[in-house]
């Protein structure tokens, strides 16, 4: 496993003071990071945080590969219903191992394909399940609180459907839930149907949870070896444990994204994945970044609206979509471009020349030396233009450096937090939301929440 940090065009050498990092602050910060590292560990190791446990949790690993090989071969696809944290994962590991959607090729009964249901669509749905055969479906619902009110009305629709072709006892042995083991409702409503069950640690949230069975058991399903996935997480896991800067790039690109956010204003962190195998996982960094940072209060109390605006863009397609913004539009942006040193084919151009200019310059060469020379270009023509940028290069993309990858981004958005003084674990800004829509939906014990959003209504229909 061979994941690299090059921070080069964050420095004022290249990108200026104005928007660079200088060698003063950097060594003057090193102190910081290195207490932020000291504190973090002290919290996991007390239990408060469970993810960096994860790659180590043997019995897990083991239960979903015995529940995933007693699959294997009797479904050609598997429905993951969940939202958020619930589902991004998934999409994450199917999109990096095998591809993306829709070109992954042959599906089989030992590699189904995944489809994941995570939002309320109605049309959505509806296509959905009109692209399956109960029949040959394996349904896996997902929701750590076990009442997510989306994943809950979808897995409704979806058993239904189920029960409708099989039978409510026969659905039943066709349905796997995800949850918090002993509390909510998803759980007691397994325990009544009898589904098969996996739990999910209460020291783990949703954002931080792809090695849970949150991830572990769809992708395990879908022909994924969870084997190497979990072993290239355990080797990153140690070296983001180290006080060496250099061998630690999670604390390293943490400090540095820390001091380009404090200290340069780049309040915008664009994710630049130039392969399509890793545009899954650039969603999945979205909910980890804005979720962890983006906090009203810091651990005092007191109010600082804290946070570092997510964007994913794809390279080489967004070159020709946002790439004019980010080199001439406002200033407030950093990049991280995710390089892959080695994809699984070269893509050969035909040598042939057909005696035309931009044509046959290209001829004989391949698709690889392209993408790697757009993207290197591009990373100079934002460094031209002040605009500070990064690379994280995996050597490849397969399961150990994927595991690795997703365990890295879960250490830097922990450090982060602890470089800005919040928690990076909870998220209370979206429940207001989420008791809104119980109490739109009638749900019981949420009538006050019904009561607010008349009030916000009447404020609404004031306005002029």
């Amino acid at each position: 496993m061979n994941i690299q940090f090059d921070d080069k065009n964050l420095r004022a050498e290249v990108v200026g003071k104005a928007n660079g990092l200088t060698r003063s602050e950097i060594d003057g910060s090193q102190a910081k990071a290195l207490r932020a590292l000291k504190s973090f560990r002290k919290q996991s190791e007390q239990g408060l945080y469970g993810f960096p446990h994860l790659p180590f949790q043997e019995a897990v690993i083991r239960a979903v590969g015995r529940y995933a090989a007693e699959q294997s071969g009797r479904y050609d696809t598997v429905c993951v219903v969940g939202i958020g944290g619930s589902a991004l994962g998934s999409w994450a590991l199917d999109c990096g191992i095998r591809g993306p959607h829709p070109v992954q090729g042959e599906f089989t009964a030992q590699h189904p394909r995944l489809v994941i249901l995570d939002n309320v669509d109605p049309s959505f749905t509806a296509q959905a399940l009109a692209s399956m055969d109960a029949r040959q479906t394996l349904v896996v619902v997902i929701a750590k609180s076990g009442g997510t009110a989306e994943t809950v009305a979808t897995f409704l629709i979806v058993r239904e459907w189920m029960e409708q072709t099989l039978g409510r006892r026969k659905a039943a042995v066709r349905i796997t839930a995800v949850t918090t083991e002993g509390k909510g409702d998803l759980f007691a409503l397994a325990q009544a149907e009898k589904y098969r069950t996996f739990g999910i640690p209460e020291n783990v949230g949703g954002r931080f949870s792809v090695l849970t069975p949150v991830g572990l058991v769809p992708a395990a399903l879908a022909g994924i070896n969870i084997r190497k996935l979990t072993r290239g997480a355990a080797r990153m896991t140690h070296l983001c444990w180290q006080a060496d800067l250099e061998q630690n790039i999670a604390l390293r690109a943490a400090l540095y994204y820390w001091l380009i956010l404090t200290r340069k204003d780049k309040t915008i962190h664009v994710a630049f994945p130039y392969s399509n195998h890793l545009w899954g996982t650039a969603f999945w960094f979205r909910q980890l970044w804005a979720e962890s940072l983006g906090k009203a209060h810091d651990r005092k109390g007191a109010i600082v609206n804290a946070g570092q605006t997510p964007v994913a863009a794809l390279g080489t397609t967004d070159q020709h979509s946002q790439a004019q913004l980010y080199i001439e539009g406002p200033n407030d942006k950093v990049f991280t471009f995710w390089a892959v040193g080695r994809f699984s084919t070269a893509g050969k151009i035909p040598s042939r020349r057909v005696g035309q200019p931009a044509f046959d310059a290209l001829a004989g060469q391949s698709l690889a030396k392209l993408i790697d020379a757009e993207r290197r270009a591009t990373a100079a023509a934002l460094a031209e233009a002040g605009r500070p940028n990064c690379t994280v290069t995996l050597d490849r993309v397969d399961e150990e450096h994927l595991g690795a990858f997703l365990q890295m981004m879960e250490f830097q958005a922990a450090f982060m937090g602890e470089l800005l003084d919040i928690n990076a674990f909870d998220q209370p800004g979206v429940e207001l939301g989420k008791n809104f829509t119980y109490g739109l939906m009638g749900r019981e014990g949420f009538e006050k929440y019904r009561r607010q959003f008349r009030a916000y209504e009447k404020k609404r229909a004031a306005a002029k």
